[in-house]
C-alpha cells in the first residue's frame, strides 16, 4: 500500500506539472499575443522629384526621376536616359519606370539599366499641340498650340540639365502616348537628333488636318546619318469623338509607311498592332513590346 500511494503521488505530480507546463505556455502564448507591434515605417522611395524654372514655358516644371539600381555619380559609369511624356506620378512615370526596372534584371537584361525621366504635365493639350485652325481641334483643345515652345524646353533646358546632373550617355529615348505621341512626332521630323530611339504609340495624328502626315522631314532623307531606331504601336482604337472611327489605326499605318519609305540607311521603324488594346489600355502592353523590338541584340542572347 505504501508503494501505490509513492507511485499514486508521482502520477499526481506528473500530471500537475503537465498542467502546470501547459497553463504557462499558454500564458506566454496570450502574452506575445497582447505584446504590441511596434512596427518600424520608413518611406517607400523609388527616385526624386526635381523641380525646374523654364524660361522657354516661363513656368515651374516638375520631373519624376527614376535612378538605375547602383547608380552612383562618383563612378565612371554613363547610363542612357528615357523621357517619359505624360510623366507625372497620377499618369505614366511609375508604368513606365516599372517596364525597364523588369527588363533590368540579370535574369532578364532587355534592357540596359538607365536614367528614366518623367516630365510631368502642366498643360499637356497646350504643349502637345501645334497651332491648327480648324474648329474640331480648337474644340478639343483651346489652349493649344504650344508645342514648339515644350520642344524648345526639352532641348534648350531639360536636357542640358538632365546631362549636367546625372551621368548619361548620348543615348537617349523618348515615349509618348496619343497627344504625347503626336508631340513625339513632331520632334521626330523637326528635331529628330533631339532623341535616338522614339516609342510612339496610338499618335493623335489626325491633329490639324493630319499636317505631320504631309511634311518633308530631315529624317526621312537619304543624307541623314544619326541611327535612329522608331517603335510604332496602336491599339483597337475605336471611336474618337468627332472623328471617324478608325482614324488613329489608319493614321499609325500611314506614319509607319511614310518613314518605311524614306531613303536614310540609318533609320529603322517598327510597327506593332495591338487589337486586344483600345486607346485606354495600349500604352502599357505596348511600351513593353517596343523594348523587345528596339533591343532585339540583347533580347537573343
Amino acid at each position: 500500500m505504501k508503494y501505490l500511494l509513492i507511485f499514486f503521488d508521482k502520477q499526481t505530480r506528473m500530471k500537475s506539472n503537465l498542467i502546470l507546463l501547459i497553463g504557462l505556455c499558454l500564458c506566454f502564448q496570450l502574452a506575445a499575443q497582447k505584446k504590441p507591434m511596434n512596427p518600424q515605417v520608413k518611406p517607400l522611395t523609388i527616385g526624386e522629384i526635381h523641380e525646374i524654372y523654364s524660361n522657354e514655358l516661363a513656368e515651374n516644371r516638375k520631373l519624376n526621376i527614376y535612378l538605375p539600381d547602383g547608380y552612383n555619380p562618383n563612378d565612371t559609369t554613363r547610363y542612357p536616359v528615357i523621357y517619359v511624356l505624360d510623366g507625372s506620378i497620377d499618369e505614366d512615370f511609375l508604368h513606365i519606370a516599372g517596364i525597364v526596372q523588369y527588363n533590368n534584371f540579370p535574369w532578364i537584361d532587355r534592357v540596359p539599366p538607365s536614367i528614366v525621366i518623367g516630365i510631368a504635365n502642366v498643360n499637356r493639350r497646350r504643349d502637345f499641340t501645334s497651332p491648327s485652325n480648324f474648329e474640331i481641334d480648337k474644340k478639343h483643345a483651346p489652349a493649344g498650340g504650344g508645342s514648339a515652345k515644350f520642344i524648345s524646353f526639352i532641348e534648350k533646358e531639360l536636357e542640358p540639365y538632365i546631362e549636367s546632373r546625372f551621368r548619361t550617355k548620348a543615348d537617349r529615348t523618348i515615349v509618348g502616348q496619343s497627344l504625347a505621341a503626336l508631340v513625339a512626332t513632331e520632334i521626330l521630323f523637326t528635331k529628330p537628333t533631339l532623341f535616338n530611339r522614339y516609342i510612339i504609340v496610338s499618335p493623335s495624328l489626325w491633329w490639324n488636318d493630319g499636317s505631320l502626315l504631309k511634311v518633308q522631314a530631315d529624317v526621312l532623307k537619304a543624307d541623314f546619318t544619326q541611327p535612329t531606331d522608331i517603335y510604332i504601336g496602336v491599339g483597337k482604337e475605336g471611336l474618337t469623338p468627332g472623328l471617324d472611327n478608325h482614324v488613329m489605326e489608319v493614321d499609325a499605318n500611314l506614319l509607319y509607311d511614310k518613314i518605311l519609305q524614306g531613303k536614310s540607311k540609318n533609320v529603322k521603324v517598327y510597327f506593332d498592332y495591338l487589337p486586344a488594346e483600345n486607346h485606354a489600355t495600349v500604352t502599357h502592353p505596348a511600351v513593353f513590346n517596343a523594348f523587345r523590338m528596339l533591343y532585339p541584340d540583347r533580347h537573343s542572347k
